[in-house]
């Protein structure tokens, strides 16, 4: 029994020994796990549109044009995004930190942006609340709202970044700090464009 104890003891320590643990997959799954949540409660806000819209006292407006060109902005946004990964696992410590930097410049006009949308939506006599809000209006706020404060978290992640790069902590063999914000932001971007499409039918 003993040799069969210990016979089994060195093959375990061989297969931990051939197989290291990968320390980057708890960062990967909260990752995924922040994306999923986020996914569900923006399907529920949108099931809750549509259920809302269904029952009657819906008022129709047009869209205030900052919305598409706010879709513009963080389509660019997510490009430049890709380049600055692209160029990490080729070590062009220039680019990359031009294209962090651009990534994070445009986010920023896409924020601002947004600010004028709602300016634009309180202009046109669409409020978030009080008596002469209306539930379209409100959950135009909402929608935008809450995606905005994710934006600002995928912000704070990506200056995060940006700092590493002028300490070269980011490059081709240390590239998952930067892949997970290169997958949360490609995945803002998709979220936002969701939106627009949805609200464009919804309306």
């Amino acid at each position: 029994m003993t040799m069969m104890s210990q016979s089994l003891d060195h093959t375990l320590a061989a297969n931990f020994a051939a197989k290291p643990v990968d320390r980057t997959l708890p960062l990967r799954m909260l990752t995924w796990l922040l994306i999923v949540s986020v996914i569900m409660l923006f399907a529920a806000f949108t099931s809750a549109y549509i259920v809302r819209r269904s029952e009657g006292n819906w008022q129709e407006f047009e869209f205030p044009a900052g919305l598409l060109w706010n879709t513009i902005v963080i389509a660019l946004s997510s490009v430049a995004m890709q380049i600055a990964y692209f160029a990490a696992k080729k070590d062009k410590f220039g680019t990359l930190k031009f294209t962090l930097f651009l990534t994070f410049a445009l986010g920023i006009v896409f924020l601002a942006g947004q600010w004028f949308v709602w300016e634009d939506l309180v202009a046109n006599k669409i409020f978030f609340g009080g008596n002469n809000a209306n539930p379209s209006g409100s959950f135009i706020y909402v929608l935008t709202g809450v995606h905005g404060f994710h934006l600002i978290t995928g912000l704070v992640f990506l200056l995060i970044i940006l700092l590493s790069t002028f300490k070269f902590k980011v490059h081709a063999k240390n590239m998952l700090s930067i892949e997970l914000c290169t997958t949360y932001w490609h995945f803002l971007g998709g979220l936002w464009i969701y939106l627009y499409v949805f609200l464009t039918i919804f309306k």
